[in-house]
């Protein structure tokens, strides 16, 4: 007698259409970020909530192609470039990479231990650093891949907390939605170093390296045959994580926005200050939510970066990699993660402060984001690459927008940071 399947219910079936593309949309609003745009929401109200609109299709064209590039190459991003290009190429992609994911860690363990703090104040800021930087240590080497990307979709709903700040506060939603919709620019040099700021924490390198690489990980895990219907697959998972993205910052700026403008805070630099500033003006719930969303999009997110990092080390030296494999199989792989978790730990200890850490991430991200976007198109648009899955007219018009936009930010922040 054969026993009847149960089907699937529909929620467990949208669950399943989401993989990397979630994670990798999720982990985009790491500590750093929620920093970003709760500086945004503080310093300029809802006037830059349309920027989480106009971001979305150049988020999701670039993380796309990344995607693309792993399904059908069966390679990295970094693994393509070491096959195809030059090798200086390669070799200045990781020299400035890997100090600013480094700075990127160091910034979010910084995040995390300060608001564990915040929650119990018994203990020290670098205990829960040291604790959490052990966690993420420990699971990342001993769990299997599988295990550790289910963890990583669930954690993405800790960002939810976000959502539902601005319904615990009174919002203006009709002067909300003309910010959204309409547009409005201040011709202030703080406005647009702002904008830069935005752009430089939603289009993050980082975020190609491991796009790329986690869709390889993802065929091999599932043995994937690469057609039409998993190019498609690959694009609704794409498309929704990036959505899900945006959707939280844009409330994040909405919660700055509304209880820190509207109060007179207008400058906040570091995740426990937004947290603290929340908790007189907006309640202890929406403090907590805050709180525990910092928490739950760092142990996200680090591991992203780390992973990140991971991978572009070992394709550019020819080591084993993959988080499918165990220590002993991967060493190099996995001992990159941990001396750039750990490294992170300590930049507090040689003088950077986390503020300072986001500065000099945001200009190594400048520099390096312009030139991974057009090495990007030009792999998209390869037929001896790419085959028949080569870039359609939209894939390269957006791609070509983000690369102007990048660009022009990315000259903007410089003239800034060395004018200054």
């Amino acid at each position: 007698m054969t026993t009847a399947h149960k089907k699937p219910s529909l929620l467990k079936r949208f669950w399943g259409i989401f993989g990397p593309g979630l994670i990798t949309g999720a982990s985009d609003d790491d500590p750093s970020g929620i920093a970003t745009y709760t500086q945004a929401g503080a310093a300029f109200g809802s006037q830059l909530l349309w920027s989480a609109i106009v971001t979305y299709p150049l988020m999701v064209s670039v993380q796309e192609m990344c995607a693309r590039i792993g399904l059908v190459t069966n390679h990295g991003l970094i693994g393509i470039i070491k096959k195809y290009y030059p090798k200086y190429l390669l070799y200045l992609i990781l020299i400035i990479s890997f100090p600013s994911i480094t700075l990127n860690i160091g910034a979010d363990i910084a995040g995390m231990g300060a608001v564990g703090n915040l929650l119990f104040p018994v203990i020290p800021a670098f205990s829960f650093s040291i604790l959490f930087t052990a966690l993420i240590l420990y699971s990342v080497i001993f769990w299997s891949y599988h295990k550790i990307a289910v963890i990583l979709k669930w954690l993405c709903i800790s960002l939810v907390s976000y959502i539902l700040i601005p319904f615990l506060i009174g919002v203006d939603w009709p002067h909300v939605l003309r910010d959204t919709f309409l547009p409005s620019f201040t011709p202030d040099k703080a406005y647009f170093l702002m904008l830069v700021g935005i752009l430089g924490t939603t289009i993050s390198p980082y975020l190609f390296f491991w796009q790329a690489s986690m869709e390889v990980e993802e065929r091999h895990e599932k043995k994937l045959m690469v057609d039409k219907k998993i190019i498609e697959e690959m694009e609704a998972d794409v498309k929704g994580g990036m959505l899900f993205t945006n959707v939280v910052f844009y409330f994040i700026i909405l919660a700055a926005g509304t209880v820190l403008f509207n109060a007179g805070i207008h400058n906040i630099n570091t995740v426990e200050e937004a947290a603290r500033a929340l908790r007189p003006l907006a309640g202890d719930q929406a403090y907590l939510l805050f709180a525990l969303g910092v928490i739950g999009t760092g142990f996200l997110a680090i591991p992203v970066l780390g992973g990140a990092l991971s991978y572009m080390m070992a394709e550019t030296f020819g080591w084993k990699e993959g988080l499918d494999k165990k220590y002993y199989e991967a060493p190099g792989f996995y001992l990159t993660m941990a001396i750039s978790l750990v490294v992170g730990l300590l930049i507090h200890f040689i003088g950077i402060s986390p503020i300072q850490a986001l500065i000099y991430t945001a200009v190594l991200y400048g520099i390096t984001a312009p030139v991974l976007i057009a090495l990007i198109l030009h792999i998209c648009n390869s037929k001896k690459i790419m085959g028949r899955y080569t870039n359609k007219f939209w894939s390269n018009f957006f791609g070509i927008a983000t690369f102007i936009m990048m660009t022009v930010s990315s000259l903007f922040l410089l003239w800034y940071t060395l004018g200054n």
